[in-house]
């Protein structure tokens, strides 16, 4: 395998093949190419191109891999970890499958000739002093003059198992032999193996010492630097500055040298990010829109008397929140959290009412047909027929039928219906709205920023806009990607719910629990109730539309699936990946259509009326059957995640879930939160064949432990390990972290904040501050500048 022509500090040799990562060191051209003389009068150096510092041989492969195109980019590219020359890696540890970067001593070189074909075999025992690990190179017996007994080096490869032991076929790597000049003396040599070596996140084509190589040309080329934190910010916290900083990052000489810098990295990685969001949230507040004020014997005040039951506290405080800001002469921009079944939508509808009561329309955007019909369903049964009758809560979704939809069309534009209720339907260039005063989205991580704003847009003026989430947000992760919105909680439930029992089957230490499953079902179908059973996938072959997998247990391998609707998003070149072993016997994802016949087949579930519910069925044929399940025509819904929210039958009292490992945690909270919603018992049983001890088995294990969703929230971001916060679809520019740690960091992201908006209140143009609002334009693209402007 060739690799790229990355800088390393050896000439390359004549006489044999080298070490793949042994190449020319290309010629520093910084400081005389006249491509980055020109703007350095008028740009900050981060923004000149990569190739005016390592040329393009150099820097192309590293714009493949990782996207990086300016020095800017390239230095805030940091190393995962450090490892000194005189430590070995523990080998014992190293998971198969995985590629890996580690430090450790020669012990011993053999070559032996291959029995099958011409040619030889060079195996390299490497070794920590306990464990040993074996390289293997095909017809390169050259390599045992480098090889030798007692050198010490970095070698990067994926690790395998070949006959009980583990090794790395055809590793790249660098060896320690380069001892400081001048300093032969034990003091030196001891300075020498001490010293911190960077350890980046490579790929298979571009080790992690030759973007050392190139990291080292980039950073040595920076002579001057702004610091988008202030002078007086920096000194405030003891904190290095930036040029500084990338210096001990990259180059450390001791470990102090980094762990400053990074102190100094991470706090302005949140400086920045606050600052961009608190911009934002001064833009949006000086915007105008038209106050909307519930009237006296209005819509809002009927409904109200009319209620048959009580508010709880916290919706009482949310809703007193949504009044003050419908009363303003600004856009409303406001983020509901509340625990499933905690009466988010009665909140959004007291608003919908309050517009109303102004003659203005509020228009709801869901994310299935499921969900759409079934909040026109509970919204017109909950306002009764008389407040229905003058508000003409409008359905408008993509498979309605023709003449419905012109009707629909027609209603909105006229200002006839005041409450709208739809799907992406709603987007379309054929909606139009007489007076859109209020947008209210629910379940927001469903729907990109492309989605909410054109909805937006569709007001004469900008509306209001209310965002509903039953997914649980993590104080400091709403900080991080939500800081420009004014964030609602409702934890408390409405009185009257009996609860949710929740149990683990773990079907690879209890295979015999199967049966146990379907007769517990039956039990609850004894009683007069009903049951969910989800399953991954609509059949062998297909999931949901939008739905993402969660990786099987360890033990398992998974058939390839395709998505019916949107694509996923592949794999970001240069991201590490833990393969399954291949020894492993593959187990088909649960779906759908085996899961019915199954099912159905059952003697336990003899006589029972069992129906499917998924996103390939018709919308007349999901809205039959939701309607047949909420009657009670249905016994059990064998169903995809269509029902994973919104999805209101009190009588329902058990979900199963099986292949619960292939699902994130607050997915199977929203699932489970479709039982227990009366005043029957909540059951829900989460079918695994994910082993003790795993991440995946850990997943479903934290769900069944509580019931508090906030909780959860913060024990799936724990299991995820950072990364991206929210997901793609929240446009990665705020939820790709590079050193902050949204798990750990939130009282430094807090004091960032506040940083960041003193200096705004001083200078709100940053007219004062350019180096940080270049930082701004660095560090937001086009896509996140876009993303913050419509949230």
């Amino acid at each position: 395998m060739l690799t790229p022509p990355l800088p390393s500090a050896h000439p390359a040799d004549d006489r044999e093949p080298r070490v793949p990562s042994i190449t020319t060191l290309p010629e520093p051209r910084g400081r005389t190419d006249p491509r980055a003389t020109a703007t350095l009068d008028h740009a900050s150096p981060l923004d000149r191109k990569l190739t005016t510092v390592l040329g393009g041989r150099t820097a192309a492969p590293l714009e493949k891999a990782f996207g990086i195109e300016t020095i800017g980019d390239m230095v805030s590219y940091y190393p995962r970890r450090y490892a000194r020359r005189g430590e070995l890696t523990a080998l014992t540890e190293l998971p198969i499958d995985e590629s890996v970067t580690i430090v450790a001593e020669v012990r011993d070189v053999r070559e032996r000739k291959m029995q099958s074909r011409r040619g030889s075999i060079l195996e390299v025992s490497i070794t920590d002093g306990r464990g040993i690990l074996t390289l293997t190179f095909f017809n390169q017996a050259w390599r045992a003059k480098e090889l030798r007994p007692g050198v010490r080096g970095i070698f990067a490869g994926k690790v395998s198992a070949y006959r009980g032991a583990l090794q790395l076929a055809h590793p790249d790597y660098e060896l320690f032999t380069d001892l400081v000049l001048g300093e032969p003396d034990a003091g030196g040599a001891k300075r020498w193996a001490e010293l911190p070596i960077p350890i980046y996140s490579a790929t298979s084509t571009i080790s992690s010492w030759q973007i050392q190589r190139s990291m080292e040309l980039v950073v040595g080329s920076l002579s001057h630097l702004g610091d988008p934190v202030p002078a007086a910010v920096r000194a405030e916290r003891g904190l290095v500055d930036y040029l500084t900083a990338l210096r001990g990052i990259h180059l450390p000489e001791r470990d102090s040298d980094w762990r400053r810098a990074r102190e100094a990295l991470k706090f302005q990685e949140a400086f920045v990010l606050q600052t961009a969001l608190l911009l934002q949230r001064r833009t949006a507040h000086a915007q105008k829109a038209l106050p909307r004020v519930a009237k006296p014997g209005g819509y809002l005040e009927r409904f109200d008397t009319a209620l048959a039951f009580n508010l709880t506290g916290d919706q009482k405080l949310v809703g007193s929140e949504i009044t003050d800001d419908l009363a303003r002469g600004e856009p409303m921009n406001r983020l509901i959290q509340g625990e499933v079944g905690s009466g988010k939508t009665i909140v959004a509808l007291r608003a919908m009412l309050a517009v109303a009561d102004s003659g203005g329309q509020s228009a709801l955007l869901a994310p299935t047909e499921v969900l759409a019909s079934q909040h026109l369903r509970s919204i017109v049964k909950i306002l009764g027929p008389d407040l229905s009758a003058a508000l003409v809560p409008t359905l408008h979704t993509g498979q309605v039928p023709v003449a419905q939809r012109r009707k629909a069309l027609l209603r909105m534009v006229s200002g006839q219906a005041q409450i709208v209720i739809g799907t992406h339907a709603l987007l379309s260039d054929a909606v139009q709205f007489y007076d859109l005063g209020l947008v209210v989205v629910d379940e927001q991580h469903r729907f990109g920023v492309e989605q909410r704003e054109a909805l937006r847009l569709k007001g004469a003026q900008p509306p209001h806009v209310l965002v509903l989430t039953a997914t649980p947000i993590p104080r400091t992760v709403a900080m991080t990607v939500f800081g420009d919105l004014d964030i609602s909680t409702i934890a408390e439930l409405p009185a009257g719910r009996q609860g949710i029992s929740t149990f683990v089957v773990p079907l690879a230490e209890r295979p015999g629990w199967v049966d146990r499953i379907w007769q517990r079902t039956a039990e609850e179908l004894a009683l007069g109730r009903q049951a969910f059973v989800v399953c991954p996938a609509i059949d062998p072959t297909a999931t949901e539309a939008g739905q993402q997998l969660e990786a099987p247990g360890e033990a398992t391998n998974s058939v390839p699936v395709v998505v019916v609707g949107p694509r996923v998003g592949p794999r970001k070149r240069g991201e590490e990946r833990v393969a399954t072993p291949d020894a492993s016997p593959a187990r088909p994802v649960a779906n759908v259509a085996e899961m019915l016949s199954e099912i159905r087949a059952n003697p336990l579930l003899a006589g029972r009326r069992i129906e499917p519910l998924h996103g390939r069925m018709s919308t007349d044929e999901k809205e039959q059957t939701m309607l047949a399940f909420a009657a009670g025509d249905i016994d059990v819904l064998v169903a995809t995640t269509v029902i994973e929210v919104g999805v209101d039958v009190p009588n329902a009292s058990t979900m199963v879930v099986m292949d619960a490992d292939r699902f994130g945690v607050s997915q199977l909270h929203q699932l489970r939160g479709r039982v227990g919603r009366g005043s029957v018992p909540g059951l829900c049983l989460l079918v695994t064949s994910a082993e003790p001890e795993s991440l995946a088995r850990e997943r479903v294990d934290a769900v069944a432990s509580t019931l508090d969703g906030f909780e959860l929230a913060q024990i799936d971001l724990q299991l995820r390990r950072e990364g991206d916060v929210l997901g793609s679809s929240q446009s990665g520019g705020r939820s790709k972290l590079r050193l902050l740690k949204v798990i750990t960091d939130g009282e430094l992201i807090g004091e960032a904040r506040q940083a960041a908006g003193e200096v705004l209140e001083s200078d709100p143009a940053l007219a004062g501050h350019p180096e940080l609002s270049q930082a701004l334009d660095r560090r937001l693209s086009e896509s996140d500048r876009s993303f913050l402007a419509k949230s």
